[in-house]
């Protein structure tokens, strides 16, 4: 059974170091080094968190990258620790790195009575096995009402077809990275009625049809992306995961960037909506068993003759999957992560370049759509009939 424990031994200087990239390095540079740090798994015999302090980028900029296992922390707290230890002003203050964070201190609790725990044991037992017929009786009916369908909606696990990123996974990787202006991609939202995870998924969408068809390894189908759902209410700020993933099918492959966004805001709808029909434990239980799956088709090979979970990931982490984007904002940006299989999807700042072109065609849409004009199916605008007078 895997479990934490105590590390015997710390050394400070293996899991916090300098690193100086060479005079006159580039940004594309920098990830390329990156990745290389990011190649080799985390010693499991030391504590699980290792971060380089990176300098010689260009205009004086610097990077701190952090590597830190995922079964110790998710993102976003990993994103907020990150930010916490970074001063927003010069001054002699040093705040806690973001590898300093303690853990929060357990109280003692007194002993319960064996029928106490025994009844705990009954309701957590009674618990899962409704969320269990709950999932069992939402996928038989979904899989009758898919019958009468040409095409599945909803959340569709293991539906995918093999892409590029879900051959076996290698040790080499590839980075890129994009920032895009916040209050221009909300404008984009707010002239196309949609939101911004809506613009966010249909610009890789289409970025990753295109990178491949640049690649000669054109993908026919529509991509299937695993993306992460809060189960939190909002006035939940209590510890732990609360979240399910859903899988939804994006654009088809040969449609323009509007008529796109429409697919993808359809499909992510109806995936959501399947998800929040379920009660939470369900819908954890959801996630899980499909990650499972994942990752035990992993280590069994089987996933070689299966269809994969999902082709690309966003925001989250899957078995089986060589492409994941991950966005953070803030501070009037959104940034995009870029992480691939360095032998399969070998050229991830490409990609981002691909990302920023789908938004600018977007940008371009929404501007028609405010000066009267309409967009056609491939995000084009074209001029609205005048109108005749009487």
């Amino acid at each position: 059974m895997l479990r934490f424990r105590e590390a015997e031994a710390y050394d400070p200087r293996y899991h916090v170091q300098h690193l100086a990239l060479p005079e006159g390095s580039t940004y594309d540079d920098a990830l390329r080094l990156v990745a290389d740090l990011h190649e080799p798994m985390l010693d499991r015999d030391r504590p699980l968190s290792r971060t380089w302090v990176i300098d010689g980028l260009p205009d004086d900029q610097f990077a701190l990258y952090t590597k830190m296992h995922h079964a110790i922390i998710d993102g976003v707290t990993a994103a907020r620790l990150i930010q916490g230890s970074l001063a927003t002003a010069p001054g002699r203050r040093i705040p806690p790195p973001s590898f300093a964070s303690q853990a929060p201190a357990r109280k003692a609790r007194p002993p319960r009575a064996l029928a106490e725990r025994i009844a705990n044991l009954g309701t957590m037992a009674k618990t899962q096995t409704v969320a269990l017929g709950d999932l069992s009786l939402g996928t038989l009916r979904k899989r009758l009402f898919d019958l009468f369908k040409s095409e599945p909606a909803g959340s569709l696990p293991f539906k995918a077809h093999g892409a590029p990123m879900n051959e076996p996974l290698h040790m080499a990787r590839s980075y890129g990275t994009l920032t895009l202006p916040f209050s221009a991609m909300r404008e984009v939202a707010k002239h196309l009625e949609a939101t911004l995870n809506d613009v966010s998924v249909t610009i890789v969408d289409a970025a990753v049809h295109r990178y491949l068809h640049e690649t000669a390894l054109p993908f026919p189908h529509r991509l299937i992306a695993m993306l992460p759902i809060s189960l939190r209410d909002e006035a939940d700020t209590g510890s732990g995961t609360k979240a399910s993933a859903m899988f939804a099918p994006l654009g088809q492959s040969e449609v323009g960037v509007v008529e796109r966004m429409q697919q993808v805001r359809a499909s992510v709808t109806t995936a959501k909506e399947e998800l929040r029909s379920m009660s939470k434990d369900a819908a954890m239980l959801y996630a899980i068993a499909a990650l499972g799956l994942a990752e035990l088709a992993s280590m069994a090979r089987v996933d070689r003759l299966t269809r994969p979970l999902a082709n690309l990931v966003i925001s989250a982490i899957a078995a089986g999957v060589g492409l994941n984007v991950t966005l953070i904002s803030g501070h009037d940006r959104m940034d995009f992560g870029f992480v691939g299989d360095g032998i399969t999807m070998p050229d991830m700042p490409r990609l981002a370049e691909l990302t920023r072109t789908a938004f600018e065609e977007l940008q371009a849409a929404a501007k028609g759509s405010r000066t009267g004009a309409r967009a056609d199916g491939h995000g084009r605008p074209r001029a609205s009939r005048a109108r005749r007078s009487a």
